[in-house]
């Protein structure tokens, strides 16, 4: 299906369906994808092959967003939330730690009222300068889209070895100051019929919520194209019946996206 990338750094601001206002903040390369996952429902396609790619500096994030929040403001209006998404993951680039810390003093400085928000897939909180980092942004949004390994292998295709228990371990690490978002979908890709909405799925899932205990749960499923053919949404009624349960079986607060 015809997917899309973002081609700046700063970009939006666009209205998201969890975030509000969101003015996104992009720290992968303007051209391509670059993830340590290679999700089926990626909305920005498949990891190229290998090869170099252009990250956008620390000075070129922080002019370019100084230069962003300023025109804003003087139209009088500001994000709700400065968002750090793009094409892939944006805690693998290298000064991410740096460029979060810039971000609070601009946001201080120029929009005080607004959050920042990093969107993450959780695979680099092995390295200690982001787990700080993340521990530092108003949302704190990690990826956990299924408790069964199996079902990560397949939906969220990891690029590398992978270990679902240290991932998880290392999201126990926030002890609860973290958003856990989770996307729900189904359909058939490279022979097999993948569907995290199912009992079992979320059985699973809901056991590794109570370690994690999240101060939110973000539910959501597909809404734009997708890197491959053939998946479907997993309806409204659907997740409202999965929060439910994780309402009743946890007391955590859920958040659905339809």
């Amino acid at each position: 299906m015809l997917t899309f990338l973002f081609d700046q750094t700063i970009f939006g601001p666009v209205v998201s369906r969890r975030l509000g206002v969101s003015l996104g903040v992009n720290l992968l390369p303007n051209d391509s994808k670059l993830c340590s996952f290679d999700c089926i429902y990626c909305e920005c396609g498949w990891n190229p092959q290998r090869g170099p790619r252009k990250l956008p500096t620390r000075i070129e994030v922080k002019n370019q967003l100084i230069e962003k929040l300023e025109n804003m403001k003087s139209k009088g209006k500001l994000p709700d939330v400065i968002t750090f998404a793009g094409n892939g993951e944006p805690t693998m680039h290298p000064e991410f730690n740096l460029i979060i810390d810039d971000t609070l003093l601009i946001r201080n400085e120029i929009c005080p009222d607004s959050r920042i928000a990093v969107l993450s897939n959780s695979t680099m909180l092995h390295k200690q300068s982001v787990v700080n980092a993340l521990k530092k942004v108003d949302d704190n949004i990690l990826k956990l889209d299924s408790g069964i390994s199996s079902t990560v292998m397949k939906l969220d295709q990891p690029v590398g070895r992978f270990d679902l228990q240290v991932l998880i371990n290392n999201i126990k690490q926030f002890k609860g100051q973290c958003i856990i978002q989770t996307m729900f979908t189904k359909g058939h890709f490279n022979g097999n019929y993948i569907d995290n909405s199912t009992e079992e799925e979320v059985t699973a899932w809901i056991a590794i919520l109570k370690q994690i205990s999240p101060k939110l749960v973000m539910m959501y499923t597909i809404a734009r194209n997708t890197a491959a053919n053939g998946l479907e949404k997993v309806s409204i009624n659907e997740l409202e019946i999965i929060a439910d349960q994780v309402k009743g079986e946890t007391g955590l607060e859920v958040q659905i996206s339809g």
